[in-house]
């Protein structure tokens, strides 16, 4: 029997990486990144906030951002790959060993992380034919893929770029959106 779950459809507002909402078109699903100012005495840092928010954000950006915050990302200095820490549990560690490179000598846009339910997850880049990242089980099934909005096709009320999440996978939200921000952090500092 075929599974007619509905994939959570998150619109991504801006499609800037550190500053965005990821609201689910049917409205089930709501999700904040946000970056924090500069911390004293660290130039060239910077730290972005993954919130569950309670509520879909307004057209009009509000910069306080609503909802609880369950993911820090603290990048190094220029860019460089820093922390990732899970609010509200004790797990927090280099990105670098969250997000480990799936060859030896292969590419940084394809990486691997273990979840929270003990699973391992896979992101490539552009590995998949209209898709600009792509999250892939152990298995080789698609849990989750990533499109900005093509800057020739016109965009009706809504921005064009999307994080589809399948719905067996929902549970992994944040995590998948926490490690795709790394990802296209990664991606846009060329490391």
């Amino acid at each position: 029997m075929a599974n007619r779950a509905l994939p959570f459809f998150l619109e991504d507002r801006t499609g800037h990486n550190a500053s965005s909402e990821f609201d689910d078109v049917y409205d089930r699903l709501f999700l904040r990144v946000a970056t924090s100012p500069e911390r004293a005495g660290m130039p060239g840092t910077s730290t972005v906030t993954i919130y569950n928010a309670d509520r879909r954000s307004s057209r009009q950006r509000d910069q306080r951002p609503q909802g609880k915050a369950s993911v820090v990302l603290e990048f190094g200095h220029n860019g460089g790959l820093g922390r990732i820490s899970f609010v509200g549990s004790s797990v927090s560690m280099p990105m670098n060993h969250y997000l480990k490179k799936t060859a030896m000598f292969g590419t940084s846009l394809s990486r691997k992380f273990r979840a929270s339910d003990g699973e391992e997850y896979k992101w490539t880049h552009r590995s998949l034919h209209n898709q600009e990242w792509t999250c892939m089980d152990s298995k080789g099934y698609i849990v989750a893929h990533y499109n900005l909005k093509s800057p020739e096709k016109p965009a009706f009320n809504t921005s064009g770029n999307v994080l589809t999440i399948y719905e067996p996978y929902a549970h992994l939200a944040i995590e998948i959106l926490a490690s795709l921000t790394i990802m296209r952090h990664i991606e846009t500092h060329n490391l």
